[in-house]
Order: C-alpha cells, then structure tokens, then sequence
C-alpha cells in the first residue's frame, strides 16, 4: 500500500530491543516477573509503531537488537510496515551513532527514539520532524530521568555521543554541554518520560490502563 506522508524526506528510527525475558525491562520483574516484564516491553513497542504509522509522518525503521531475526520484530514489520535494521555491536551510543549517521547519509533528516517512550505521541513526533526539516541542527527530547526520550539530527554531530556516562542520571546534562561546545544549534520538546521503573508503571497503570505487562 503506497502510504503519502507529510515530510518523506524525513526518517523515524525506533530502537527496540528483542523481547527476551530476563534481558528487557529487567527493573521491573520483581513486580511482574521476566515473562511480564517482557510481555509490557512489547506493549509498549507496538503502542509507538502504532502511533508511528498513523502519525504518518515520514518513513518508519525499526533498529533492532542484537539483530533482526527475532519472530517479534518479523511480526511487526508485517503489521506495520517498518523496514528492519540491525543495530550492531557497540554501547548504546555508538550504535545510536552509527543509525545516525547512515541515515543522514542518505540525504534524510533523521529523529531515533526508543521503543518505551510512552510521552511521545503524533504532536511530540511531528514537532521534532518540523524542527529539523526548517534547518535546526538537533532536537532533544528530555527526560525526567534524566536522560532523553528522542534525539534528532539534520546534520552529522559526530561528538554528541562521546564519553557519554548511558545509564546515569546525568546523560541530558552531558549531551547538552557536547552540543554547546560544538556550537551546535539545537531545540528542546517538553519534558517526557519513559517506564523503567515500579514508579514509571504505577504512573503507566494510571495513564494508559490497557498497557500493563498482564496477559
């Protein structure tokens, strides 16, 4: 089905991860078990590539780890539509890096989040789009963690991952100060969120009853 989108030079990636127990969302098994904690995980990713294509913004991809072979993601480039990509070896940085800086290379402009990012709807997505299509060189989407729930490039910016502490608390601050040093202009979402947490799912149950890790 030919699908007409309101910016198609653009590009969305979704970073996702397979859906193994034991292996995602592991902060959360003790209150849902692996299985569940696996069970919300996927939820959670089809809940963001259900809101990709309708948003219809611009070409969906899904970077998949370790790889693509995963039944899961099979499942989801049939219901979706999305190309599948590795995201190969390396820390969360450089593999985001390397999404990146292929796609850039390819003439798009390019927005990555991840697949839990349950703040992120049309509105947040089509403003990071926007930005980049008029000529702003990064958009960030922070997080309340303190970290960031998307990150977007019209041009290469090959130190914004560099010595990135992933993880911590301080991974927005650290990569605010990379742009600024870079001389890079960049804009800001409003403050989202993501679900890693028993605080995060408590604030998911109430929010969006119908995602909760239960079959």
């Amino acid at each position: 089905m030919n699908v007409t989108y309101a910016f198609p030079t653009a590009r969305l990636l979704v970073f996702a991860k397979a859906p193994i127990p034991g292996q995602v969302k592991t902060r959360l098994a003790g209150r849902l078990g692996a299985r569940g904690a696996a069970r919300l995980y996927q939820q959670l990713l089809r809940r963001t590539l259900r809101i990709a294509r309708a948003a219809r913004l611009c070409p969906v991809e899904l970077w998949c780890a370790p790889d693509t072979r995963h039944g899961f993601f099979n499942a989801c480039r049939r219901r979706y539509g999305v190309r599948l990509r590795p995201q190969g070896a390396g820390d969360l940085g450089q593999r985001m890096n390397r999404a990146l800086n292929r796609t850039l290379a390819d003439g798009h402009p390019v927005v990555l989040i991840g697949g839990d990012c349950v703040s992120l709807g049309a509105a947040e997505l089509r403003a990071a789009v926007e930005r980049l299509v008029a000529g702003r060189a990064a958009v960030l989407g922070p997080a309340m963690d303190g970290g960031y729930v998307l990150v977007g490039l019209s041009r290469p910016c090959p130190a914004i991952f560099r010595g990135i502490a992933w993880g911590q608390g301080t991974v927005l601050a650290a990569t605010r100060r990379r742009l600024a040093r870079t001389g890079v202009d960049w804009s800001e979402l409003p403050l989202g969120w993501d679900v890693d947490t028993p605080a995060d799912l408590r604030r998911l149950r109430r929010s969006m009853p119908g995602i909760s890790g239960q079959r």
